[in-house]
């Protein structure tokens, strides 16, 4: 490098990331930013939002250190004060990849997906399991290395396949349970214990062509959308806050089978980028609604 030249900066990382919710008012940013500047960082990405119909703001702060990352310990001590001050909800989280437990049913296109992504880098996540009520998918997880749980829902056995679930979201320390195409209705009692952190995804027909063989249904009306919505579930079936849709076209040409080939493409991607998001911290809840910072 010659004489004078300048220095390149150095890349930071973020090793934190901050997310809150409030009422909005003014100084928020402010004691925000001073809080992580007093516990030696930085802040590498902010985004923020104010809901001017419910009068809340919104924030996510990724952050890295300026000094030593143990300073970074100090702002969970001290930012209570800053939070208890402007009545926040917030949440300060390390950035590691987050434990994604995945259940499927028959349907194995979302789990390919997630486990090739996975693999490959491209998500944030670990998946220290998959559970399914059916041995079919177990050959693609074990292909991957992944550990397969069969948990069978026979007839009046849906408690016990509950309570097993549970068992392993404890014992595998699991983050974020992953609905990728798990044909079974949760019970209210599991929405309320993975409340927040259990994502689902469904073709967005909904309500219209509900039960089975959506998409042949689809193709007999006339469809020129196809589409998926990945949601956070609730005990309200299907209704959960909507973190991600997306559609394709299709035509008059496209046969049903057609049909199901583009809704797999999308279910795919729809649920990849939800999981992705909510990896990285980027979905804070606003009611029935979510605030996605992208």
């Amino acid at each position: 490098m010659g004489a004078g030249a300048a220095r390149p900066t150095p890349t930071l990382v973020a090793v934190r990331v901050l997310t809150l919710s409030c009422p909005d008012r003014a100084g928020i940013v402010h004691a925000v930013s001073g809080a992580v500047l007093e516990a030696g960082a930085t802040i590498v990405e902010s985004q923020q939002y104010g809901d001017p119909e419910t009068g809340r703001f919104f924030m996510r702060v990724a952050m890295a250190p300026l000094e030593g990352e143990e300073r970074l310990d100090a702002l969970a001590a001290a930012f209570p004060a800053v939070a208890e001050r402007f009545a926040m909800d917030w949440q300060l989280h390390r950035s590691r990849p987050t434990r994604a437990l995945v259940m499927v049913s028959r349907a194995g296109h979302c789990l390919n997906d997630l486990l090739f992504r996975t693999r490959a880098g491209g998500l944030p996540v670990e998946v220290p399991a998959v559970v399914s009520n059916h041995e079919d998918l177990r050959p693609l997880a074990e292909s991957y290395g992944v550990p397969f749980h069969h948990v069978p829902v026979p007839a009046g056995g849906k408690a016990a396949a509950e309570a097993r679930l549970l068992e392993l979201v404890d014992e595998l320390e699991v983050d974020l349970v992953v609905l990728a195409r798990y044909m079974q209705v949760l019970s209210d009692d599991l929405c309320r214990a993975l409340e927040g952190r259990c994502l689902n995804i469904h073709h967005s027909f909904l309500p219209s062509f509900v039960g089975a063989r959506p998409y042949h249904q689809a193709h007999e009306r006339g469809v020129k959308l196809v589409g998926a919505t990945a949601h956070y579930v609730t005990a309200a079936l299907d209704e959960g806050p909507i973190v991600e849709q997306d559609v394709v076209r299709v035509d008059h040409a496209m046969d049903a089978d057609a049909l199901v080939a583009a809704g797999r493409d999308v279910e795919a991607q729809v649920l990849a980028r939800a999981v992705r998001w909510h990896a990285e911290h980027r979905i804070l809840l606003n009611g029935t609604r979510t605030v996605v910072f992208r």
